[in-house]
């Protein structure tokens, strides 16, 4: 394949995107995400601590609840959910007044009364892309099936990783009746920041979604743009086994579905 139709086959799949880049404005938000591993058989009660008091507890504080799912084959008992708050500060200032709410703390206090809900919390914070969709909850859809997937770079291959689903992937999951969602980089400072791209999309269901994927790798203007993305690189533009996808179910409460 030449680099004419290489370039050609590149320009085609701008046709397909649903939005660019200058579409909308940059979100310019601190997102977090976490994950609640919960303690052997307590996730049911947890999720209806969050169902009945968290959820709005947070909402009260000034966080915003963007999402909450639980992964379709669920043998580690996991809770994932993701916040958004205007900055660090403002984010620091939510909690600490979450944690000091009477409210909150009589919905722990009664929920823990045979034993402790959550083993471990995990947390990692986020900014969106320049060209993240973003998510709404005003939906007219039956509830879908999300996928969360984080790419790992070689170092300095973040950017034309970017550029790849800026220019080129993003226009042709829409294609592929993949949703496009968020998509995010970690804040400075935490492991890998510069080499992880984390994302959402989404899918009508397992099978849409396995048919769509069939599509997108199968597409020759995927294979072009995979070919040449690395030839300019000079590599791969994920580390070995770098790509870890993780199918996803709302909760009944999460805002997005």
């Amino acid at each position: 394949m030449t680099l004419n139709l290489t370039t050609v086959l590149l320009a085609a799949a701008l046709s397909f995107a649903t939005a660019s880049a200058e579409d909308h404005a940059k979100d310019s938000r601190l997102y977090e995400l976490r994950t609640y591993h919960a303690e052997a058989g307590k996730l049911d009660a947890l999720l209806a601590r969050f169902r009945d008091h968290t959820v709005k507890l947070f909402e009260k504080h000034g966080m915003t609840n963007i999402g909450y799912w639980v992964p379709v084959d669920n043998k580690d008992n996991l809770l994932i959910y993701l916040l958004a708050y205007p900055d660090r500060a403002a984010r620091d200032a939510s909690w600490e007044k979450f944690m000091a709410d009477d409210d909150w703390k009589k919905a722990a206090n009664a929920s823990e009364r045979n034993g402790r809900l959550v083993r471990k919390a995990d947390q990692l914070f986020l900014t969106a892309t320049d060209f993240s969709a973003g998510f709404s909850s005003a939906t007219t859809h039956s509830e879908r099936l999300f996928e969360m997937r984080t790419y790992t770079t070689p170092p300095g291959k973040l950017p034309a990783l970017h550029s790849r689903f800026r220019d080129v992937t993003r226009g042709l999951f829409a294609k592929h009746g993949i949703s496009n969602l968020g998509y995010f980089q970690p804040v400075a400072g935490q492991p890998a920041a510069d080499e992880t791209l984390l994302y959402f999309v989404a899918h009508k269901d397992a099978a849409a979604s396995q048919k769509s994927w069939e599509a997108f790798r199968a597409d020759p203007v995927w294979v072009a743009a995979k070919s040449a993305s690395e030839t300019a690189a000079g590599g791969s533009l994920t580390v070995p086994d770098g790509v870890v996808s993780i199918l996803l179910k709302p909760t009944d409460f999460s805002p997005v579905k």
